[in-house]
């Protein structure tokens, strides 16, 4: 995938939802995957040119879990002249072996949310971009089916009202296969994941099931992601239907 063709995409999301908006300053969370350098680029790109001015800043939040190194993210935001902020915590000793959770990627993933707000709230942030894309979109809503019962995705932009910020997914339009290659095509150095679980996840189970069920109903994906547009779950509402 071209940078041009990423952008796109980004930029389709960011006007469909009203993502973006005159004065804004966006923390973009970067684990150093795929999919947040992608963002993070991404939104480099457009704050270029956007006629709605807005400011960035990165942040990593460091799960102190041992192999976790940012230098290559650090590089990457000196390069395009993106402020970055690295937030140590414990949340891996906390989650992997204090609470020793059965399912840690929930605990973890609202402990690193959390902090993630809290360093965008000290930066002066009023917008926290996160690097969710279509595939995600699509594996959240069966994992909300199978595991709680429940028709439901996350939105593409959501409002935390404690912290006064807004969380937004520009993202939200690219398949993770065209993340993937336009990251390869680029040789941008993606992160190696810490994570003791990594690859033995409720998601990544999903996200196979997903696979072998699309080869016998063609282009399943797209349809389901379809048909979530189309329904009224909250905050999927384009704005000019509201």
């Amino acid at each position: 995938m071209k940078l041009q063709r990423l952008l796109s995409y980004v930029r389709r999301a960011v006007d469909d939802y009203n993502m973006i908006e005159e004065g804004d300053k966006i923390a973009v969370g970067v684990s150093g995957g795929k999919d947040s350098l992608c963002l993070l680029i991404a939104l480099k790109t457009l704050q270029r040119f956007y006629p709605k001015k807005f400011e960035l800043e990165a942040i990593t939040v460091s799960l102190g879990l041992e192999g976790s190194e940012f230098d290559g993210i650090r590089k990457l935001c000196e390069s395009i002249g993106v402020n970055y902020t690295v937030v140590d915590t414990d949340i891996g000793q906390i989650v992997f072996y204090e609470r020793e959770e059965k399912n840690p990627c929930s605990l973890c993933s609202k402990m690193r949310k959390g902090a993630l707000n809290d360093a965008a709230e000290k930066l002066g942030c009023n917008k926290v971009a996160l690097g969710h894309n279509k595939d995600d979109v699509i594996e959240t809503f069966f994992m909300s089916l199978f595991y709680e019962g429940r028709i439901n995705t996350f939105s593409p932009v959501s409002y935390l009202d404690r912290k006064k910020i807004y969380s937004i997914r520009p993202l939200m339009y690219v398949p993770e296969r065209e993340a993937l290659s336009y990251i390869k095509k680029n040789n941008i150095e993606i992160l190696k994941n810490p994570c003791p679980v990594n690859g033995n996840t409720k998601r990544q189970e999903t996200k196979e099931f997903i696979a072998e069920i699309s080869k016998n109903y063609h282009n399943l994906p797209e349809k389901v992601f379809g048909a979530i547009k189309r329904s009224s779950l909250k905050g999927w509402e384009l704005p000019e239907e509201k």
